[in-house]
């Protein structure tokens, strides 16, 4: 790789070129696997390790893994079509594409790459996975004073980052691009399986897959995923996610590491959206006592790195066995069934009171009055008024 930097970007595309003709296919696979990787932060290091996991099994005749890599040592991005190898040392696959610079902190960065990769490795499916620093629907340092919520994809040489808004608007192009709906979007980074990240994906994603609690700076563990990945007789968006779900979970088991992974089948958020609407218009009849007390049961359930980031069926789970009288309780009991049916897996290690979504709920009028306006204008509060039951909490 050092001996590719070194040389200039003519001689680098002539030697590209004959691998990209050789490697580019116009019969689809069943499967493009293709991986953002946002290396142009302190994570750095940790992406060559996880290009060499990908190396021990490689593409092969179902599945093309395609990489755009960023990286600080290496100074350019640069696009990789994965193959087989058994050198961990060092990242052998070939060189498609030697880009430069590229800020992929900006959304059209990933509309750019997903149109590249699914012009030159076509398939059936695609699985995008934007690999990166990760803050949920906000950044924690945020707030009034930020021009949008910082979700994803963080470049430290642009400063530039993906929104919230900005991540739905790239999957949103890229799914006309490939002409029908992600099959499955993931986040290898922090605290993305929230349902408000899920709700502004929703149009254009078929499955949704991340983590509630932040990931260790080593991420997915690829090898064994893509290893059980191929070993599937149904290698469906669901089965994948789930895979992916439980190998991550078991990488971590034996270490000092507390870790959660999940994934939601989108086709059951509208419902669960209108649960939560019943939900909050029933939720505003509480008197201030009761709602104080719902306050302090939310402060008490399971939340993540940021505190108002709580995981939303302990949090019901709580609630129903208080002693709020005045609750209505079907209405409560609608939104938990109806996200069990969005959460098709849920695995964690050290979390059992992590039940694989969470949803935001800020326990003090300070937070809430730092991200309210923002948060009015996701997806999620418009269609289910959750900001309703936080005012009325709240008040």
């Amino acid at each position: 790789m050092r001996r590719l930097i070194a040389l200039s970007s003519l001689a680098l595309a002539l030697i590209a070129g004959p691998a990209a003709r050789a490697e580019t296919t116009t019969q689809p696979k069943e499967w493009t696997f293709l991986i953002f990787l946002n290396g142009h932060n302190n994570l750095d290091s940790f992406g060559a390790m996880n290009i060499n996991q990908m190396e021990k099994v490689g593409s092969n005749a179902k599945i093309n893994i395609v990489v755009q890599w960023a990286s600080l040592e290496n100074g350019s991005v640069k696009r990789l079509y994965v193959k087989k190898d058994s050198d961990t040392s060092k990242v052998t696959s070939p060189v498609i594409e030697d880009m430069g610079r590229v800020d992929m902190g900006d959304w059209h960065s990933l509309v750019d790459f997903v149109r590249w990769g699914s012009t030159q490795y076509p398939a059936e499916h695609y699985f995008v996975d934007v690999w990166n620093h990760g803050s949920g629907w906000h950044d924690k340092n945020g707030g009034i004073d930020t021009l949008g919520t910082m979700d994803i994809s963080w470049d430290d040489l642009s400063g530039n980052h993906m929104t919230t808004q900005q991540l739905a608007m790239a999957l949103e192009e890229s799914a006309k691009i490939i002409g029908h709906k992600i099959d499955l979007y993931a986040s290898d980074a922090c605290l993305m399986a929230m349902v408000e990240i899920a709700n502004q994906v929703k149009d254009s994603v078929s499955v949704f897959a991340g983590s509630e609690e932040v990931e260790p700076g080593a991420g997915w563990p690829y090898d064994t995923f893509l290893a059980a990945w191929n070993k599937l007789t149904d290698a469906s968006p669901q089965n994948v996610a789930k895979t992916l779900s439980k190998e991550y979970a078991k990488s971590y088991q034996g270490t000092s590491n507390s870790v959660t992974f999940s994934a939601f089948d989108l086709a059951f958020l509208p419902e669960l959206n209108s649960a939560i609407r019943r939900f909050s218009e029933s939720f505003k009849k509480l008197g201030a006592s009761a709602a104080k007390q719902a306050l302090q049961i939310a402060s008490r359930s399971q939340d993540f790195t940021n505190s108002d980031y709580i995981d939303l069926i302990d949090f019901l789970t709580n609630l129903k066995s208080s002693s709020i009288s005045s609750l209505n309780v079907g209405a409560l009991s609608d939104v938990m069934d109806a996200a069990q049916s969005v959460i098709i897996a849920n695995d964690t290690v050290r979390f059992p009171k992590a039940h694989g979504m969470a949803i935001w709920i800020p326990t003090s009028n300070y937070t809430y009055q730092q991200y309210s306006d923002l948060y009015s204008r996701l997806s999620f509060d418009q269609e289910s008024r959750w900001g309703d039951v936080l005012k009325t909490m709240l008040k």
